[in-house]
Order: C-alpha cells, then sequence, then structure tokens
C-alpha cells in the first residue's frame, strides 16, 4: 500500500490574498474555489494521473480565525530557476513578502522570507543556467 503527497494545506486569514501571492511566485493558477479554500497548482489533478505516479503537489489556503502564532514547523523551500537568488528576493519583495529572522544567522546559501500572512519560506540557490 501506498500514499501520495497530494496537496499541502495552509491555515490563513486570507486565502485569495496567499493564493495570489503564491500563484506569483510559483507561476501557478487557481484550480478550485470552494467554501473557505483556495487551491492553486501546475496542474488540475486528476485520480488516473496520481494513482499512476507522484505527481507535484497543490497548496491550499483554508481560511482559519486565528492568526499565527509561533514560528512555522513546516516551510516551502523555492528556488529561482531563470534569475539570480538576490533577483528573486528583490521579485518576491516586490510582491510583498518580507525578510524574516527565524535565528538562521549570517553566512547562509538561502534567504529566509515570510509570505504576506507571516509564514516562513526559504530562497535556495538559484537553478538558472550558469553563463559559460
Amino acid at each position: 500500500m501506498t500514499s501520495r503527497f497530494t496537496e499541502l494545506t495552509v491555515d490563513c486569514r486570507d486565502p485569495e490574498e496567499l493564493a495570489a501571492f503564491w500563484c506569483e511566485v510559483l507561476d501557478f493558477k487557481v484550480i478550485d474555489r470552494t467554501g473557505n479554500k483556495v487551491e492553486i497548482g501546475s496542474w488540475v489533478p486528476t485520480v488516473e494521473e496520481v494513482r499512476a505516479r507522484q505527481m507535484p503537489p497543490t497548496l491550499q489556503f483554508i481560511r482559519v480565525p486565528e492568526g499565527r502564532s509561533v514560528k512555522n514547523r513546516m516551510h516551502l523551500d523555492v528556488s529561482p530557476i531563470d534569475g539570480s537568488t538576490d533577483d528573486e528576493v528583490t521579485r518576491l519583495l516586490a510582491l510583498g513578502a518580507t525578510r524574516a529572522d527565524v535565528g538562521q544567522g549570517p553566512d547562509r546559501n538561502w534567504v529566509v522570507m515570510a509570505d504576506p500572512e507571516g509564514n516562513e519560506f526559504c530562497v535556495l540557490r538559484s537553478l538558472a543556467p550558469q553563463a559559460s
């Protein structure tokens, strides 16, 4: 027996705002809006495709009444694919992200940031092709 990682759910106050932010970050699209939930992804999941192989998970944003109160126990890492890490950090700041200090200290090869609701995520090394 096997399970598949199909979605990651984020509790939040404003699902529409966070979904819009993460769609811009990841080049995802809204694939479902139901009640207090917005789901985004790079594809529209089907049972057949998920059963056949592990597919990229979607992100779900679900409205909850309480705000975030402590450091995340789990977070997303993103890697720029067509520019430098510094360029991506600048782009994300313009989208509404902020820099975050979770005690990571100096001299790290990643940048800790927070989305508009304060959920931490990291920008890792760039995967952009290097000039020869």
